[in-house]
């Protein structure tokens, strides 16, 4: 990143905090949560905030703020990207830069489920809530909800989530849901990528709150899609995670894409740290896909 730009974003959070909030009322806001191509591609960058750093096989990837930021504003100028998702740290730097207008901005709201932690699956909403996600005028706010059926801590994750769900839904903000059916094996928490196990994570998350007329999930993909989204009426992004095979993850997104509840793709490390290391070349191929 531009030694520019840096200065720029420290200088602000220094000397001119209020020139975050100035920056999120002056931003021009998307006209629309979809793209010309009728979908939505949005970059996903919230993954440092809950420690899991690690890229393409370097654990310390994400680390690199300047970096992360330099290859963000690559990722968000390709034609197609409709928008953002993240926490306060990085979107509040995003807007310093200016890179904003006109993209769809979604806030990371639970990150206190820390990768490999003990507690990871109690999940706790440490980051953005809906009342500064709509005073951000942003478009909505997202929740990884894991659901560990031998961990105690679970009905308390899900009850947050709920409550997440109700405070966006009352504002008309989109509540963007990530549910996994999860286990602890070997000490570390596993998410079940089975059919099966994501189905049952779906009807599960779909009757979380006490209306549903804004909530969306986001999905990985998995086999068996096509009765995977039938699971739902909701409207669903498909997440990309690690990528060990592009071009095998490439074409099984191209598949899920065609089904009638797959709206868009919300895809971040795959796209931000390919293995070419060409995020401009990585993204456009997603865009393609829609």
């Amino acid at each position: 990143m531009l030694s520019d730009k840096v200065s720029r974003i420290v200088d602000a959070r220094a000397e001119d905090p209020g020139a975050i909030a100035a920056a999120a009322a002056r931003r021009v806001r998307a006209s629309s949560l979809f793209g010309e191509h009728g979908k939505a591609m949005i970059i996903a960058a919230d993954h440092p905030a809950r420690g899991a750093n690690g890229a393409g096989g370097d654990p310390s990837a994400m680390a690199d703020r300047f970096e992360l930021l330099d290859r963000l504003c690559t990722a968000l100028e390709r034609p197609g990207v409709t928008g953002v998702l993240g926490t306060a740290d990085i979107l509040e730097d995003l807007l310093l830069l200016g890179v904003l207008d006109g993209k769809s901005v979604f806030g990371s709201m639970n990150r206190a489920g820390l990768a490999g932690s003990l507690f990871e699956i109690d999940d706790r909403f440490t980051g953005y809530d809906a009342e500064t996600i709509a005073a951000m005028r942003f478009d909505g706010g997202k929740m990884l909800t894991r659901i560990a059926l031998d961990d105690a801590a679970t009905p308390s994750a899900l009850e947050n989530t709920a409550h997440a769900v109700d405070d966006l839904n009352d504002r008309r903000l989109i509540a963007m849901i990530e549910p996994f059916l999860s286990s602890w094996q070997d000490g570390r928490i596993r998410n079940d990528l089975s059919p099966d196990a994501v189905i049952k994570s779906i009807t599960i998350a779909s009757g979380l709150g006490r209306r549903t007329a804004y909530t969306w999930l986001k999905l990985p993909v998995v086999d068996d899609m096509e009765r995977v989204l039938a699971s739902s009426t909701l409207p669903a992004l498909l997440l990309g995670g690690e990528v060990e095979d592009p071009d095998a993850a490439f074409a099984s997104w191209g598949r899920a894409l065609k089904l009638p509840t797959a709206r868009g793709l919300v895809v971040g490390r795959s796209l931000l740290y390919p293995s070419d290391g060409d995020v401009a070349g990585a993204v456009d191929r997603a865009v393609s896909l829609l």
